[in-house]
């Protein structure tokens, strides 16, 4: 019996306005689909950026647009093989010879793609990881950390972090023991959105065009490694 071939109507393609130095696969978060605001600003910054982006969107979260029951998303670790199978169809559609190739997302997106990246990596499909605004713990269960597998993650990780996320705040995510392999950047007052507070001489915008810098620079350095 044949697997079921991958959907691509879950998949959502923003092409660079010039040269491409890298794709990224950018799954959402836990609540919000891949044409959030947040998903079609960060993809048009990090075009601008020289990055191709492909957004990704969960089958739970596909079912919704069909008009399905709004269910709770299912837990991170049983959405693996849904992101493991996108990284294949990507890479059968693009070839074995194309742009370096980073996954990660939005939150819970992030997390499902560091759950699946050192197996990718090991097997030469993936160049790097990342995530915009990491779920390291429940809001208000900093015991609940959600950083086993971060622990001795060996493939390369960027993580974008706000500095007052309620899923990590900086003083909490900094006193943790994360892989060496794994870059912070922090987004100044930063809520889980990389939003900041008023008045605090920082603006949404300002540290989504930061997060898109930090993320491109990721990427290009990883390509200059692969040259």
């Amino acid at each position: 019996m044949s697997e079921t071939p991958f959907d691509f109507s879950r998949l959502l393609e923003t092409e660079p306005t010039g040269r491409a130095i890298a794709r990224v696969i950018l799954a959402h978060g836990a609540g919000a689909p891949m044409t959030s605001p947040f998903m079609e600003q960060m993809a048009a910054l990090l075009a601008i950026r020289g990055i191709a982006v492909t957004r990704f969107e969960f089958s739970y979260m596909a079912a919704r647009r069909t008009g399905g029951k709004r269910r709770p998303p299912p837990k991170a670790e049983t959405l693996v093989p849904e992101y493991a199978a996108a990284v294949a169809a990507i890479i059968e559609r693009d070839g074995t010879h194309a742009l370096p190739l980073l996954v990660g997302g939005k939150s819970m997106g992030g997390r499902v793609a560091s759950l699946a990246a050192d197996e990718l990596h090991r097997g030469g499909l993936l160049a790097g990881v990342f995530a915009l605004g990491y779920p390291f713990h429940p809001p208000g269960m900093p015991d609940k950390l959600r950083t086993g597998h971060l622990e001795a993650l060996s493939a390369p990780m960027l993580i974008v972090q706000g500095e007052r996320d309620p899923f990590g705040s900086r003083d909490e995510v900094e006193a943790l023991r994360l892989s060496p392999t794994i870059s912070l950047m922090w987004a100044p007052d930063g809520d889980h959105d990389l939003g900041p507070r008023g008045g605090k001489g920082f603006t949404r915008r300002g540290n989504m065009e930061a997060a898109a810098d930090a993320l491109a620079a990721f990427a290009g350095r990883i390509a200059d490694e692969r040259t």
